[in-house]
């Protein structure tokens, strides 16, 4: 059985799949054609129906829950994980500042953009662009603020470029649970058997990873551009932790709190109890 599979270049999403495509584990029979994209590229496919499983932002996948469903391995979850309002001036920055001001976001589909909106309902002059064009946009003025992720948010300093909130910690402080980034989805079409049996190759495929960890796989490399393998083990040790083996209950709950403030931002009504969130 062939299965599209989509996933970021990022390091951590190459660190998590790397033993799955390139049959470093027992793949039990299935063949998985890996589709690499950018995250918010991966958001639209899922709009779409496109690919059989999936890496994806959550508003993504609450967007999609009529063709997907979240599978429990694969996950980017955590404390101190989220995105990061910056801007390129040391002055002291006021939410005035902010809601008058033009944010670079990396997608409109992103959980960037939703944690954003979360902090601050009032900021409209948003403008979205590839993540890896924020900086620059910062940069040569061309917006007032970037909301940076992935490996950006280790080199944006190394740039003149300066921390406003750290969104991340702000839905920590209000909602006391861990961030829930991106996750794993599942094409409905695919029976629920063949379904957990994926989850499970995935969770070996990340053991796997780990056991041979820090030891960055050739594969890993391959994908990381220009990246020193400092910020590749950064950009894993962040992103890669207990909730990308298994999300468990709290990164079950962090999920479902997202899925309510979607709910909420998007004037939606409650989630309807046929909307199955996880496999």
């Amino acid at each position: 059985m062939t299965l599209t599979l989509g996933f970021s270049p990022c390091p951590n999403d190459t660190f998590i799949f790397d033993a799955l495509v390139n049959k470093k584990i027992d793949t039990e029979g299935f063949e998985f054609e890996a589709v690499l994209a950018d995250v918010e590229t991966l958001n639209q496919w899922a709009l779409e129906g496109k690919l059989d499983i999936t890496k994806l932002s959550f508003p993504a996948f609450f967007r999609s829950l009529t063709n997907y469903t979240l599978l429990n391995a694969g996950s980017a979850l955590g404390k101190g994980v989220g995105p990061i309002l910056i801007t390129d001036s040391t002055q002291e920055i006021s939410e005035d500042d902010i809601n008058q001001g033009s944010i670079a976001l990396p997608g409109i589909h992103t959980t960037a953009n939703l944690l954003f909106t979360f902090a601050y309902p009032n900021a409209i002059d948003k403008q979205f662009m590839l993540f890896s064009a924020i900086e620059t946009a910062l940069i040569n003025k061309e917006v007032d603020f970037g909301v940076i992720i992935h490996e950006n948010r280790f080199t944006y300093q190394q740039k003149g470029l300066y921390k406003v909130k750290d969104l991340g910690e702000y839905w920590e402080e209000k909602m006391e649970l861990p961030i829930p980034l991106g996750g794993i989805a599942i094409n409905q079409s695919i029976k629920r058997s063949a379904a957990l049996k994926i989850n499970e190759l995935i969770r070996k495929s990340i053991e796997y990873a780990f056991a041979n960890y820090p030891v960055i796989a050739d594969y890993v490399k391959q994908h990381s551009q220009e990246m020193s393998e400092d910020v590749m083990r950064q950009h894993i040790d962040l992103y890669v932790n207990n909730y990308s083996l298994d999300l468990g209950d709290e990164g079950r709950e962090a999920i479902e709190n997202l899925h309510e403030v979607f709910l909420e931002i998007n004037n939606q009504e409650e989630a309807d109890d046929e909307d199955v969130l996880f496999l």
